[in-house]
């Protein structure tokens, strides 16, 4: 949907924008309570190491509701679109919007993938949230559920030496959520203005130039 009179353009429906702000804050509480629990016995810790886990458990579950809820959403929606890409030339096209983000817009190039109805993503935020999405975030929570079923899973069928696998797994699906949630927040505030990409989380509509 495009708005010829203020150059706008209709993005974000209302079920993607919902999916996008709870899974922020269901992110959000699981690094704050995996870092505290991580952080036990240092004296940087500020919750009772039981409570946290509590609370991470319930985070965890409501992001695998919200998982989902998100793979529903872009199908129901034709979302799930903008997700593929066509191996043909794509290695190139990342370089170019790699040399955009590197350079490019510190000279005030031109944008080498405008945003449009048909391409939401650039090819650089295509692979990142392929990768992020589609591999990271589902080794996040069926590690996260194996904590919460561990004599099903590790006694009796990996055995006890599957925890520490399963540790691995997850701290590090954790830290890597945590590392593109930065980037990601970073490359929101590079918009038209410092606020526009999250207003336009908010509204639906972005800002076309």
């Amino acid at each position: 949907m495009i708005n010829h009179m203020t150059d706008r353009i209709y993005l974000y429906p209302v079920i993607i924008r919902i999916w996008h702000i709870l899974n922020a804050l269901f992110i959000l509480a699981l690094i704050i309570t995996g870092a505290n629990m991580y952080a036990t016995g240092s004296g940087y810790e500020f919750m009772n190491f039981k409570i946290s886990v509590k609370i991470h458990d319930v985070f965890g579950i409501l992001l695998t509701a919200n998982y989902a809820l998100f793979i529903i959403a872009n199908f129901k929606t034709g979302n799930i679109r903008h997700y593929l890409y066509k191996s043909k030339g794509f290695i190139q096209q990342m370089i170019r919007q790699f040399l955009y983000y590197t350079i490019g817009i510190f000279k005030n190039a031109n944008h080498p993938f405008p945003v449009t109805v048909e391409r939401k993503f650039n090819p650089l935020q295509q692979f990142s949230y392929v990768i992020i999405m589609f591999l990271i975030v589902p080794f996040l929570i069926l590690t996260g559920w194996a904590y919460l079923f561990p004599t099903i899973l590790f006694d009796k069928i990996l055995g006890m030496t599957g925890i520490r696998a399963n540790d691995v797994i997850h701290v590090l699906s954790g830290y890597l959520c945590t590392l593109f949630l930065f980037i990601h927040l970073y490359f929101c505030t590079i918009g038209d203005t410092f606020t526009s990409n999250f207003i336009s989380m908010i509204t639906g509509w972005h800002k076309v130039h």
